[in-house]
């Protein structure tokens, strides 16, 4: 723990400058913070300015000060979520608002995501409102991409930006360039981002197999607002990743089979990319009762992993929609409305040397929602969240074969004030979540339907405190899913096997805020099993993959009247030892320690330029993320490392 200390230790010099801080302007400093909404005492939102500090270039950057938010994988596209334990196909994701179908290779990333492009992310663990969409067995995700207003200063018409970022690990470069304009209510943006790097090194200075970096992404929006407030945007994002990967993308390597089966080669080319159009209707001033929301939205994914002898392209898409009006009260507000989606996943697989063992597969899913949402403050100290939605639903297999199914959805949350400090909250939720699409790559046109499918459901629940003392503040949480039915495919064992699972486990929290800065400490016990016992990565595919016990720290201070904002976070995860699978034999998943720290610097008569300096891995610590599939199978799979130390520099230029 030698270099958690030493960690800590600077984050009490941190702390010795308060005094002085307090002396300066005040400058908030935005955080992952709990609690904006009825129900939001189970929320998790990351907003602009958590970005900004954040800087992230991945998914596991965005999500390190979160103990109950975990990301495997070093490489963004092979990186899959979980949530209180639960891998993200299980909760309902959106962006801008348009629902997302991207269970498309096991091997890969499900949400290919570049976080630059973010305004904001809410997440609901767990317990989720009825209007977050269909299929939010374990809660929802709702990415959010930036709007010309949160770029351009009110009065100003025209603006843009330029980055240029390095960094040594691998030999990063990236740049991003946006434009953006608004002009007697209509508003253009458009941004685009270019990175390109060798190979990373791990802590002991071993080369990261596949960690090359190759990714494009970009945003487009354009809208017209009128003077009373009618609001109509299109937007288009696009994330694209094309580079050579290890063979098994979310793997370093797998123990070669025996003779004489040929051992595959180390690495192959997976072109991954991943995008998003939502034309949304809205008004931006709404008239007592009238509050109305309309949305036409198409996200597409494709994948081609080919390498010398078999190529395979998957795709999935979803055509998706709603229509929904948000009713104000007096003490609060009624949200109702219907959603649809039409989602496909299809397969083409090549063997170049044995026609025989090509595939075409595609299966096909459509559901139509009903749903309504009250949050309502019942009393100064009451607020309550409870809502309900009925889906139908259709899914056809790849032989033609259909099966129509419905089911209905509920949950109600509230928070009462105990006392002026104290807030205690909790929540249920009963979710239908249909038939879940089965994955691309296991898509078998030979499969058998007629034995028909179960339905997949779940239960959640959740309480905690959270307590105010000045600028102190703790809080904590107990929760629990059951996630029952689970559909788990299997190319030849066929389409409609099942398990079971259960995350159970809590959180809690201490944060510090004096004004000009904050300090914030978490920690997360997170137990998930799979038809009673305890999970592993591979039986977890889809489902959850062993969590632990893991520690954030998170602290930033500001010194306004230079300019300077410096900070630093860290990860301390617990070894975890236990017979993944429900296997007669113990396996220990090593604990590490992660650090991080950063200096940002935004002259006073230069507002428009910000310099950046962070240290990434400041011990240069040899690890794998705690969600990184495979660790349990030593011997037999190396898992990714995550990168050693690395230097990185940005220079941001506005006009």
């Amino acid at each position: 723990m030698s270099k958690s200390i030493l960690f800590l230790a600077s984050t009490v010099s941190i702390f010795s400058l308060v005094s002085y801080a307090q002396a300066q302007d005040a400058v908030e400093l935005n955080r992952i913070v709990i609690g904006t909404e009825a129900n939001d005492d189970n929320s998790v939102e990351v907003t602009d300015e958590d970005i900004v500090r954040i800087n992230p270039t991945d998914l596991q950057d965005l999500f390190a000060a979160e103990p109950t938010i975990a990301v495997g994988s070093s490489l963004p596209v092979s990186q899959k979520l979980y949530v209180n334990g639960v891998e993200e196909t299980n909760l309902s994701v959106s962006i801008d608002g348009s629902r997302q179908n991207n269970k498309i290779f096991h091997h890969n990333a499900t949400t290919l995501i570049d976080p630059s492009l973010l305004k904001a992310v809410s997440i609901d663990p767990g317990v989720a409102p009825a209007d977050a969409g269909p299929g939010a067995l374990a809660g929802s995700i709702q990415y959010e991409t930036k709007d010309v207003d949160d770029l351009l200063p009110d009065g100003k018409m025209f603006g843009g930006f330029t980055i240029g970022e390095y960094s040594t690990n691998g030999d990063v470069f990236t740049t991003s360039n946006a434009l953006y304009a608004r002009k007697d209510g209509f508003e253009a943006l458009g941004f685009i981002k270019y990175a390109k790097g060798d190979w990373q090194q791990d802590g002991d200075g071993n080369e990261i197999l596949g960690s090359g970096t190759k990714l494009l992404s970009g945003l487009g929006k354009i809208a017209y607002q009128s003077e009373i407030g009618h609001r109509i945007e299109l937007s288009y994002e696009r994330v694209g990743d094309d580079e050579a990967r290890p063979y098994r993308a979310n793997i370093g390597f797998v123990a070669p089979p025996p003779p004489p089966r040929p051992a595959p080669p180390l690495t192959r080319n997976y072109d991954l990319t991943r995008q998003n159009v939502a034309l949304t209707y809205t008004n931006e001033n709404p008239v007592g009762l009238w509050d109305p929301t309309i949305q036409l939205a198409y996200s597409i994914t494709n994948l081609a992993a080919i390498d010398d002898n078999t190529a395979g392209f998957g795709q999935t898409d979803s055509f998706n929609g709603k229509v929904e009006n948000r009713f104000g009260l007096d003490n609060g507000s009624i949200t109702a409305g219907v959603d649809f989606f039409a989602d496909s996943a299809n397969l083409t697989y090549e063997n170049f040397s044995n026609s025989a063992l090509n595939v075409d597969g595609k299966e096909k899913a459509s559901n139509i929602g009903i749903y309504a949402q009250a949050r309502l403050d019942i009393t100064d100290r009451f607020r309550t969240s409870f809502g309900a939605r009925a889906d139908f639903q259709r899914i056809e297999g790849v032989t033609g074969f259909t099966d129509n199914t419905s089911g209905l959805s509920a949950n109600l949350s509230g928070e009462f004030d105990v006392t002026d400090y104290l807030t205690a909250s909790a929540g249920a939720s009963h979710v239908f979540g249909g038939i879940p699409l089965a994955e691309n790559f296991i898509l078998n046109p030979t499969w058998d339907y007629s034995s028909g499918f179960k339905a997949v459901t779940s239960n959640n629940v959740f309480a905690g405190l959270n307590a105010r003392f000045g600028n102190f503040n703790v809080s904590g949480k107990v929760f629990h899913t059951a996630i029952n039915d689970a559909r788990t495919p299997n190319y030849y064992g066929g389409p409609a096997l099942t398990k079971d699972m259960t995350s159970t486990g809590f959180e809690v929290g201490l944060g510090y805020d004096w004004g000009n800065g904050f300090a914030r400490v978490g920690y997360a016990n997170i137990d998930t099993k799979i038809d009673g016992d305890p999970s592993d990565s591979y039986t977890g595919n889809y489902l959850t993959t062993p969590i632990g016990q893991i520690f954030t720290l998170e602290t930033a201070h500001t010194f306004a009247d230079y300019g300077v904002t410096i900070g630093g976070s860290g990860q301390i995860v617990l070894e975890e030892t236990d017979n993944f699978g429900g296997s007669t034999t113990e396996t220990t998943l090593a604990g590490y320690e992660v650090f991080n720290a950063f200096v940002e610097y935004t002259p006073l008569n230069y507002e428009n330029l910000t310099l950046r300096a962070a240290v990434n891995n400041i011990f240069d610590e040899t690890y794998a993320s705690r969600a990184t599939y495979g660790q349990e199978f030593l011997g037999e799979v190396t898992p990714l490392n995550e990168p050693g130390r690395s230097f990185k520099l940005s220079l941001k230029a506005k006009f």
